[in-house]
């Protein structure tokens, strides 16, 4: 299975990530707390890209591919916006209390946390972030 969906770097567009993400769960007999965890996952890492990718008021495509081989399932989601590996941000401390942590990170960890892996690549002005989820987990 492989799908691919292309949106504007617009908040409205992620109702269609949404119908993409079910549309793959309903394909793969994903269970419901696996579907949940995985709109959370591009939901979130989508929103970066619609907030911070690109200067206000500039518009632009971001693309998010999905391809299961075997039982892992593989997102790749790729803009042409500033560099920016998510990989990189240091993790939060759950240990401290919300309101004395420095806002942000909290996205990305989540995406680590519900992803069995995260890689991220700057190519041909592109950014990539790879997304693996393995389904027998």
């Amino acid at each position: 299975m492989k799908k691919e969906i292309k949106i504007k770097n617009q908040v409205g567009e992620l109702e269609k990530v949404n119908a993409f993400i079910e549309e793959i769960g309903e394909e793969l007999q994903l269970d419901m707390e696996l579907l949940m965890n995985l709109n959370l996952v591009m939901e979130e890492m989508v929103s970066n890209v619609i907030f911070y990718a690109y200067p206000e008021g500039k518009t632009a495509d971001i693309e998010l591919t999905a391809e299961c081989i075997g039982h892992t399932l593989t997102f790749v989601l790729s803009d042409k916006g500033r560099e920016f590996d998510p990989t990189m941000k240091e993790d939060i401390d759950t240990a401290t209390d919300p309101a004395d942590r420095e806002l942000g990170g909290l996205g990305i960890y989540i995406v680590k946390n519900i992803m069995n892996e995260v890689t991220y690549q700057r190519l041909e002005g592109k950014n990539l972030l790879t997304m693996k989820k393995d389904l027998e987990d």
